[in-house]
């Protein structure tokens, strides 16, 4: 996502349950951007000084551990609960698959993500509409030198 050039709108670290038998919180370096979540491992963050040097900020290992979690992918943001000084949610992706979250309450990480998210399908709808437009709008001129002027000025 990064490399596409897509802005950080939020930086900073969330802790995701794992997967294994134990199901321990695991901390992770996260990076939320139009397009979507990167989850980093903390070990992969690159130096202070290739940070500085680097824009944007990538690991120096190899993307291998990195994951991304696309908005195009996801269904919902669900809070589950908040206790104690942690906000407890879960990111529905769309083939079902639950990943669950925590962080503390103030950093604010599952409104920032649900934000992010209702405005990626917002923009993904606003193009869809305006491809079915052009499309209806090529298929009902008729065909002819004019073609080419009309959708110009369109």
């Amino acid at each position: 996502m990064l490399e596409s050039g897509c802005k950080a709108v939020k930086e900073g670290v969330l802790e995701k349950r794992s997967d294994g038998l134990l199901q321990l919180w695991k901390k992770k370096r996260c990076i939320l951007t139009e397009e979507g979540l990167l989850l980093i491992p903390p070990k992969q963050q690159p130096p202070p000084q290739q940070q500085q040097q680097e824009q944007p900020p990538l690991p120096a290992e190899p993307a291998a551990k990195i994951k991304e979690l696309h908005f195009s992918n996801m269904k919902t943001v669900d809070c589950v609960e908040r206790k104690g000084k942690y906000v407890y949610f879960t990111v529905v992706m769309a083939e079902g698959k639950e990943i669950d979250f925590r962080c503390a309450q103030e950093q604010g990480w599952n409104a920032a993500i649900t934000l992010q998210m209702v405005q990626y399908k917002n923009r993904q709808a606003i193009l869809a509409v305006r491809s079915t437009r052009q499309k209806q709008q090529h298929l009902a001129q008729p065909h002819g030198p004019r073609l080419r002027s009309a959708s110009n000025s369109a």
